[in-house]
């Protein structure tokens, strides 16, 4: 076996050692970068030899050594230059007696590297190298991250822009949307200000190939991390957060209950002098959040659900996950909250949707038809002392549609027969006459 022997003009251990500092820049393992090297060195010998080429590689990151070696065998007439070397070319390389038979193995040196395999051979190689370690930075975001899916994050706001945020942790970037922003508070990000935020998705390929990881604010997953991290009991297991009902940056009813019978649930999330509640709503710009303790028993999970209001009886109905709550007169405005807010995160929290009745009958605030009048209309019947849907029914049509201007016939007669519909009733034919006659006035 003989060996050609070449001067080596380069240090190799230089080179080996900005892989390995290349490796530790980008959080790369090391094995896993010698492994690309060498598929790389590979590619290219392949490429300048061809598929039959008989050769080997070695990449030592420790020692700090590269090393490619070309296998051919020595014979008489060369009928495959590949696999094959005379013995009289080998013989120029080598000091050593050949003969017909013998492998010749050949080191292809970093200094004559690009002499052997010419500019654009090494140019490719470059750039399948820097391909490769890319995609293994994308794929090193990628599997951290989705790991730390559910989890909340503190990074550094170094972009704000009209319809999202980007936020840069661990020289990671990072978007906010919008939609997953607390309402109301994007006016406070600044460049450079460090933000919290829960890492909700990540997607594999995002813009320019990167992975696209999405925080969010407003997610009610995000309060139930901020729970788990200023309250030991729910960190511990002692308490656990069994339902969350959120509006981002107003309001939120957290239930929770106690597996120890010695731990108040409500009382140990509010802290003392309410410095854990505190801390937690003032990381959500001030969101009011009513604390409320579990009930496996619903009308008692309802009940609790309406607080502040006080409720005078709730009547369930199973089949259509439903429930009637009878609440007293001076509580009505609390069982609804703005704009029907306490109601309607109470439903979402207990999962049963809710129908307020007034105790001394059966009746709704106008609020319930919020989505069908809209919030000035609202405002407009209240100044005219109408706040439910039966003092609205009661009112003359004709009366409403003189006071308000953006009252026509027809929108009074389907916003009559909506409320109708609430209460099981059919309209009187005096109002339709009524109502028709208006039309018709109108028209003349």
């Amino acid at each position: 076996m003989a060996r050609r022997k070449v001067k080596h003009k380069i240090d190799k251990k230089s080179i080996i050692d900005a892989f390995a500092e290349m490796a530790k820049s980008k959080n790369i393992d090391r094995d896993l970068l010698q492994g690309i090297v060498e598929e790389t060195l590979s590619m290219i010998v392949r490429k300048k030899y061809g598929t039959d080429a008989n050769f080997e590689i070695i990449v030592n990151m420790d020692k700090g050594d590269v090393e490619i070696y070309l296998t051919r065998e020595v014979v008489e007439v060369v009928e495959d230059p590949v696999t094959q070397i005379s013995l009289e070319e080998a013989e120029l390389y080598s000091d050593d007696k050949l003969e017909i038979g013998e492998e010749f193995i050949e080191e292809i040196t970093l200094d004559n590297i690009s002499d052997s395999f010419g500019r654009r051979l090494i140019t490719l190689a470059s750039q399948n190298l820097n391909q490769r370690i890319r995609e293994v930075e994308k794929d090193n975001v990628y599997n951290e991250y989705a790991t730390k899916a559910g989890e909340i994050i503190v990074g550094e706001i170094y972009q704000v822009r009209r319809h999202d945020i980007l936020v840069l942790h661990n020289k990671v970037e990072m978007r906010l949307p919008r939609e997953e922003q607390i309402p109301n508070e994007p006016y406070r990000y600044k460049k450079n200000q460090t933000i919290k935020a829960l890492v909700k998705e990540v997607k594999r390929s995002g813009l320019g190939g990167q992975p696209e990881i999405i925080l969010s604010r407003a997610s009610d997953d995000f309060l139930a991390r901020l729970f788990e991290i200023e309250i030991p009991e729910i960190y511990d297991g002692i308490i656990q957060i069994k339902g969350i009902a959120r509006d981002p940056g107003e309001r939120a009813k957290v239930a929770v209950m106690s597996y120890d019978d010695r731990v108040d649930p409500v009382g140990a999330c509010v802290g003392m002098k309410g410095i854990r509640i505190h801390s937690i709503v003032r990381e959500l710009n001030n969101e009011n959040i009513d604390l409320i303790e579990y009930s496996e028993e619903p009308q008692v999970y309802i009940m609790r659900a309406l607080s502040p209001a006080k409720v005078r009886d709730i009547a369930i109905s199973f089949d259509t996950h439903s429930a009637t709550v009878i609440v007293p007169d001076d509580q009505v405005s609390l069982a609804i909250g703005k704009n029907g807010q306490n109601v309607r995160l109470a439903s979402k929290l207990t999962g049963y949707s809710i129908k307020l009745l007034k105790e001394g009958g059966e009746d709704i605030d106008l609020v319930e038809f919020s989505q069908e009048l809209g919030d000035e209309l609202i405002e407009q019947l209240k100044q005219l002392n109408v706040n439910t849907a039966r003092e609205f029914l009661d009112n003359d049509p004709e009366y409403l549609i003189e006071k308000i201007s953006t009252l026509t016939p027809d929108f009074v007669l389907e916003l009559r027969k909506i409320m109708l519909t609430e209460f099981d009733e059919e309209e009187h034919d005096e109002i339709l006459y009524r109502i028709a006659k208006m039309k018709k006035n109108i028209i003349l």
